[in-house]
């Protein structure tokens, strides 16, 4: 049984998976939200899409830096990711305009103090205030924050999206087919919207990056940041403390920022790709939970996707790998390793993506193509070898 499994949780979800199965799937089986009809309205020609996403296990993480330098700003990045985590699987079924957002923040009272709350709103907002500027207007409807220190070990930050939007403005998955191009967008650097650099780490694995790349201290100094059941033998098996110092790009910074980057948001991209290319979109996926094998959920009949020029995996990964002993098999099915979103086009249309994405200081590349098949594949080559799915 793998790390990741030993510690309680799934890439793959198959548990959640099995129990929504008997749930309506909606209108668009394939997209890569669930698309109702118009309930709100009840115009034919327009859905209803909600979406209910978080942080996860990031919080943690924000806990144990704040504790140990006293900087709560690290909270705005969790408001961050908490927001981007919801918006970025919005942005792939098309949804870039008038969306709706309440948050939940579940705390411990008495380790989460008031100012801790105050930088998670306040930072959602400036968040929202900031993807103004590019078009994407976002309206924060307030939400429930509950102290349930008998629920919560420390906090957990989430929060609800949901919108109208045009049946002829969606993408739906179910143009993907063979002969399309994977456009990959990095998840690491540092965009023209981005404050600092960001490791692509985004709000998937963290489960495995914390206790792979942090020491037994914290084990012994914050019990209070994991599952007292666990086996020792899974808790905090790295090398490394927060502030430990680490050079990426010829700059200095520490671990704890490079696990604590915000998730970077495709919002401003996906704003100029829909605007600007939605007739030669096909497909969009936010390699998000599953990593690079995400997209094998959504595509409409077999099909056999190749990754064959993906990008190297950034430092972060590196880092969380050489710590963990993990397999490349398990890296590429926890982790984005690269890049968090990927758009299928056509040859003719990736070049002019690709520049957008270059203006907007984000590297991308072709990484992959679609082929015929008589089921659905997955195949990922690079540095690492062949992969299969």
């Amino acid at each position: 049984m793998s790390l990741y499994a030993q510690r309680g949780v799934s890439a793959q979800k198959e548990e959640v998976h099995a129990a929504i199965q008997k749930l309506d799937q909606g209108l668009y089986p394939d997209a890569f939200c669930k698309i109702y009809p118009d309930f709100l309205c009840g115009d034919a020609d327009w859905v209803n899409i909600m979406h209910a996403d978080g942080a996860g296990t990031k919080s943690i993480l924000a806990y144990l830096y704040w504790k140990e330098t006293g900087d709560a700003t690290v909270w705005e990045g969790i408001a961050q990711d908490a927001v981007a985590m919801n918006l970025d699987d919005l942005l792939c079924v098309g949804i870039t305009d008038n969306i709706l957002f309440s948050s939940t923040i579940d705390r411990n009272k008495l380790l989460i103090p008031g100012e801790v709350l105050e930088k998670i709103i306040n930072g959602t907002q400036s968040f929202f205030n900031q993807l103004r500027s590019f078009g994407v207007n976002i309206h924060y409807l307030g939400g429930e924050t509950a102290d349930v220190g008998d629920v919560v070990r420390t906090i957990a930050v989430n929060g609800t999206m949901t919108a109208r939007w045009p049946k002829n403005k969606l993408i739906t998955n179910e143009k993907i087919t063979e002969g399309n191009v994977i456009v990959g967008f990095s998840s690491f650097g540092q965009a023209n919207y981005e404050s600092e650099y960001n490791s692509g780490l985004g709000s998937n694995g963290l489960t495995s990056a914390r206790h792979d790349v942090l020491s037994k201290h914290y084990a012994k100094e914050y019990p209070e940041t994991f599952e007292p059941k666990l086996n020792d033998a899974v808790v905090y098996l790295g090398k490394n403390k927060m502030q430990d110092p680490i050079t990426v790009n010829g700059k200095s910074t520490n671990i704890g920022k490079l696990l604590l980057s915000p998730t970077r948001t495709y919002a401003p991209l996906m704003k100029q790709l829909l605007d600007q290319h939605f007739d030669a979109i096909t497909g969009v996926i936010h390699c998000s939970g599953g990593g690079q094998t995400k997209c094998m959920k959504y595509l409409p009949k077999p099909l056999k996707i190749m990754k064959d020029n993906l990008f190297e995996a950034p430092p972060i990964f590196k880092l969380i790998q050489e710590n963990s002993g993990a397999s490349d098999y398990e890296m590429y099915q926890v982790f984005n390793m690269g890049h968090r979103l990927e758009v299928f086009t056509n040859s003719n249309s990736a070049a002019a993506m690709i520049d957008i994405a270059n203006s907007l200081g984000i590297e991308a590349q072709i990484i992959g193509s679609v082929a015929a098949s008589n089921k659905k594949e997955l195949l990922l080559k690079g540095s690492f070898g062949e992969l299969n799915y």
